[in-house]
């Protein structure tokens, strides 16, 4: 395949549209991290109570975020050949996919949050304190697909930076009442001054409340900003069901639906045979995964800004762009990709000491740290050519390879190597790696035969 020349005017746009979801999923992972080492203080159980049921939390906000996706796709076409009416009809339907989404899902993990550490086979002596921490994370169910939805509707119409702000704010509200909840009235020593630091004293629990708050707050912030948009705000529309919107907005979403319940449900399989190899090990994957959540953020921000670009431009049909898009993408997310997997491979010791004391802990984090540094450029153009497909509507594909990746080699050899073989955490997030280079290779092969573009075809 021919790759075209680098347009480098299309640069600053690139980066406008990238930055502040990068932003935002820095002060997301910042506060992961702030919260981590807060309860990490706390004990190794305290951290695995917080973490056995974290890929849960991935499974139901990945199945909102992927619907979504289906109203990037229609929003972002719609934008780019200026049937701006249509858009804002899109976004009436979104908000009320929000509501539908917000419910169900309020209903559903509130009535199995007592039997979701059973099913996740936590440790017996955590399974009350990780059942009442899961309970008190989902109250604020439905602000938090609010918050989820609208960002991406936002991000749609181009706006990246009220996503961005609202999470800055969700962040702040959280590491704030973190250190409110989470300690006991203490004295602390700032610049040699000693003073009385107010708390609660609850511990795991007074995480739980002071995120459940700051979830609240993002909804109710979001919505307003979405409600008050100039371009496209569902005031006055009609927020009955309109099949003419949503059937192609959910064309594009089941499959991407299906994905990120299926890759979700294979994380929580993944976890469960992890939890099964005893708090060490669940302690060292928790910390090890909100390490690496940090370096994929550079990927994710590029993601954004593919998939609604690639949207406008087979909005506007303009095949060209398209094109170049991709000659442009790619080059600069395998760049990031190998400075942060770098970083990731030389910090990976310091950055698990910063959560845990113990010594076997950080050892068994940095080592799988280390073997997924060096996948990470790998990856990260898998990133990019699902994010452009994803805004294009072309999410059939992205399904089956995610789908076969996760069932068929991260989850069957996980449980060959822990289950059977008797082997570790090293084993596991081998078949981990394993998974991330097929994707690799399965978008490889979509890229080169063009499948990813439907202009192309």
């Amino acid at each position: 395949m021919k790759t075209k020349p680098l347009n480098r005017q299309m640069i600053p746009v690139i980066l406008s549209l990238a930055w502040p979801t990068m932003l935002e999923q820095l002060m997301q992972t910042a506060v992961q991290y702030i919260d981590t080492a807060m309860v990490g203080s706390l004990g190794t159980e305290a951290t695995a109570a917080v973490g056995a049921t974290s890929t849960v939390n991935w499974l139901i906000g990945s199945s909102i975020s992927a619907l979504s996706v289906g109203f990037l796709a229609y929003i972002a076409r719609a934008i780019g050949a200026g049937e701006h009416q249509n858009a804002r009809k899109a976004v009436n339907q979104a908000a009320l996919a929000a509501l539908a989404v917000g419910s169900l899902f309020t209903v559903l993990t509130l009535s199995l949050s007592g039997v979701i550490p059973v099913w996740m086979q936590v440790d017996p002596a955590i399974r009350t304190l990780a059942s009442q921490y899961f309970f008190i994370l989902y109250l604020p169910m439905l602000p938090r697909a609010a918050t989820i939805i609208f960002g991406t509707v936002l991000r749609a119409a181009g706006d990246t930076k009220t996503p961005m702000k609202v999470g800055v704010l969700v962040n702040l509200i959280n590491v704030v009442l973190n250190f409110l909840f989470i300690y006991p009235t203490r004295t602390v020593q700032l610049a040699g001054l000693a003073f009385t630091m107010p708390g609660m004293g609850w511990g795991v629990i007074g995480a739980a409340i002071a995120s459940a708050v700051a979830f609240a707050a993002g909804g109710i912030c979001i919505t307003t900003v979405l409600w008050r948009h100039p371009r496209i705000s569902p005031k006055g529309g009609s927020f009955k069901p309109d099949l003419e919107i949503l059937r192609p907005c959910l064309k594009v979403a089941f499959p991407n639906m299906l994905q990120r319940f299926g890759t979700s449900l294979g994380y929580v399989a993944f976890a469960s045979m992890i939890n099964s190899l005893g708090p060490v090990a669940t302690a060292a994957h928790t910390i090890a995964n909100t390490v690496e959540s940090a370096f994929y953020i550079p990927g994710y921000g590029m993601q954004t800004a593919a998939a609604t670009l690639a949207g406008n431009a087979y909005g506007a049909r303009d095949k060209q762009r398209m094109e170049e898009l991709a000659a442009m993408f790619i080059p600069i997310e395998i760049g990031l990709m190998i400075l942060s997997g770098g970083t990731l491979f030389a910090a990976a010791p310091a950055l698990m000491g910063i959560f845990s004391t113990s010594s076997e802990v950080i050892a068994l984090g940095a080592t799988v740290l280390r073997m997924v540094a060096v996948s990470e450029p790998f990856y990260g153009f898998s990133i990019i050519i699902e994010g452009m497909m994803q805004g294009v509507g072309k999410t059939k594909l992205p399904f089956v390879f995610n789908i076969c990746g996760m069932w068929g080699v991260r989850i069957v050899g996980t449980f060959v190597c822990t289950q059977l073989l008797g082997l570790g955490l090293i084993a596991a997030w081998g078949c981990m790696i394993a998974h991330n280079l097929l994707l690799f290779c399965l978008f490889l092969l979509c890229y080169r035969k063009g499948y990813w573009n439907p202009l192309k075809q």
